[in-house]
C-alpha cells in the first residue's frame, strides 16, 4: 500500500513540472501567436471561406436563386471546357509562357543571388541590391505604361532610334515573338532581384570554413561557387522549384491583360484572361469557376508529383 502511494506521488510530481513547462511555453509563445493571428485570419477569410464557392462549378448558377438553390448540372461545365475550340490554344499559350518563366526567369534569379554574393564592396553591393529590388514595388500598370511609351510604333523611343539608324519601325505588340520577349523581360526585371533574397539568406548560412579550405587548396571563386555554393543551395532550389510548379498553369492576369490587344490575342490569351471575359464580361459564373477549379487541380497535381519525385531522389520536399 505504501509502495503504491509513493508511486502515485512520484507520478504526480512528474506531471507538475510538465504542466508548468507547458504554461511557461505558452506565456513565452503567446506574443508570437498573437503576431501570427492576423495573417491566419486573413488567410482563413480570403482563402478558405471562398472555397465554398467551388460548388458553383457544378451548378447552373443564378444570382437570383443563390448557390444552393441553383440547378445541379454535375460535370457539364468541365465537359464544355475540354470541348471548347479555344481550350488547346489557351493551354498552349499558358504552358509556353510558363516554360519560359520556369527555365529562364527562375535560373536567372539564382544567378543574380550568386553574383550579388560575389560583390565584396559593401556600399556598392547595397546600391546594386536597392536597384534590383526596386522594380518589385512597381505596379504592372506603371511597368506596362512605361514600356508602351518606349515601344510605340509612331513616336516610341526605340522606334525613333531605329528610324534614325535607317531601319523601319517595329510594332512590338502585334507579333508573338515580341509579346513573349516583353512579358519575359518584365518578369525577370521585376522579380529577379526580389526573388534572390531567399537564396542570399541561404548562402549566408553556409559555413565560411568551407570557402577558407577551398581557397587554401587553390580553388578559384568559380570552382567554389560550383562545388560549395550551389550544392548548399540545392535544397532551397528544389523547394522553390516545387512551389513554382504549383502556379505552373497560372501566369497572372494583370500583366497579361495590360499587354494584350486584338493583334496578339492568338499568343497572349491564357486561362486568366479567358476567365475574365467569360465570368465578368459575359456573366457566366459557373463556367468561369469551373475553369478556375481546373487550374487549381492541375497546380495541386503538379506540386504533389514534384514533391514525390524530389523525395524519391533523396531531396527534401515541401512536406
Amino acid at each position: 500500500m505504501n509502495q503504491s502511494a509513493r508511486l502515485a506521488e512520484s507520478v504526480g510530481s512528474k506531471r507538475i513540472p510538465s504542466a508548468k513547462k507547458k504554461e511557461d511555453y505558452l506565456k513565452r509563445a503567446f506574443p508570437f501567436y498573437l503576431m501570427i493571428f492576423p495573417g491566419l485570419l486573413v488567410f482563413l477569410v480570403f482563402k478558405y471561406v471562398p472555397m465554398f464557392g467551388v460548388f458553383i462549378a457544378f451548378k447552373n448558377y443564378s444570382p437570383f436563386r443563390g448557390v444552393w438553390k441553383s440547378e445541379w448540372i454535375g460535370l457539364e461545365n468541365f465537359v464544355r471546357l475540354f470541348s471548347e475550340n479555344d481550350f488547346l490554344l489557351l493551354l498552349k499559350n499558358t504552358l509556353y509562357l510558363n516554360l519560359l518563366d520556369t527555365f529562364i526567369a527562375f535560373p536567372f534569379t539564382i544567378l543574380v543571388a550568386l553574383f550579388l554574393n560575389e560583390v565584396r564592396k559593401k556600399h556598392f553591393k547595397n546600391a546594386i541590391q536597392t536597384i534590383l529590388y526596386a522594380p518589385h514595388f512597381l505596379s504592372w500598370v506603371v511597368v506596362v505604361g512605361i514600356t508602351m511609351l518606349f515601344l510605340r510604333t509612331q513616336d516610341g523611343g526605340v522606334n525613333v532610334l531605329l528610324n534614325a539608324l535607317g531601319f523601319e519601325s517595329i510594332n512590338f505588340f502585334s507579333n508573338a515573338g515580341s509579346f513573349r520577349f516583353i512579358w519575359l523581360f518584365h518578369n525577370i526585371w521585376q522579380g529577379a532581384g526580389w526573388g534572390a533574397i531567399i537564396y542570399l539568406a541561404a548562402i549566408a548560412s553556409i559555413n565560411p570554413s568551407l570557402y577558407e579550405a577551398a581557397t587554401m587548396d587553390g580553388a578559384s571563386r568559380l570552382r567554389q561557387i560550383w562545388h560549395i555554393t550551389l550544392p548548399s543551395l540545392k535544397t532551397v532550389i528544389v523547394i522553390m522549384f516545387i512551389l513554382r510548379l504549383g502556379n505552373f498553369i497560372d501566369v497572372g492576369f494583370e500583366h497579361i491583360f495590360l499587354l494584350q490587344n486584338p493583334l496578339n490575342l492568338h499568343v497572349s490569351d491564357v486561362f486568366e484572361t479567358y476567365v475574365y471575359r467569360i465570368g465578368l464580361v459575359q456573366g457566366d459564373f459557373s463556367y468561369s469557376t469551373a475553369v478556375g477549379l481546373f487550374k487549381s487541380v492541375v497546380g495541386l497535381v503538379m506540386i504533389v508529383a514534384a514533391n514525390t519525385i524530389a523525395k524519391r531522389l533523396g531531396e527534401e520536399g515541401v512536406y
